[in-house]
């Protein structure tokens, strides 16, 4: 009367996956965090007019948005060009309001750093592997 699902064992395996990336990892939290700290400056560049309504909030939600779209897009090669190009657009930002060079330096050094160390650390993991039998 109802189908009968096969059991576990004899269902299809799995595609095995690949190994976690520390310069995945690295990427998606400075881009998660930065998208929090980008949301809390546009309320502040809205409450202290520093820009009307619509660049200061529609501006900072179309950042947040590809901020956190680009932690997920990590996982293509590109999405790393990507997360150069949103740090760009965050520098950028700082031509409207001038105090965003601060925060747009220390989060192009934050990520900066985790690209090279991640990138450095998998290099790392994937030698060992190779000669681990």
């Amino acid at each position: 009367m109802t189908d009968i699902q096969p059991p576990a064992a004899e269902a299809e395996p799995l595609r095995p996956t690949r190994p976690a990336s520390v310069r995945r990892s690295l990427g998606s939290i400075v881009l998660g965090f930065e998208s929090i700290v980008m949301f809390l400056a546009a309320l502040v560049a809205f409450g202290l007019k520093a820009l009307p309504a619509l660049p200061a909030l529609g501006g900072g939600a179309v950042l947040c948005v590809a901020l956190v779209a680009g932690a997920g897009l990590l996982r293509f090669r590109w999405g790393y060009a990507f997360g150069w190009v949103l740090q760009a657009a965050i520098i950028a930002s700082a031509f409207l309001v001038p105090v965003m060079w601060i925060v747009g330096i220390l989060f192009v050094g934050l990520w900066t750093y985790c690209m090279v160390v991640g990138a450095r650390i998998d290099r790392e993991k994937a030698a060992a592997a190779a000669v681990q039998p």
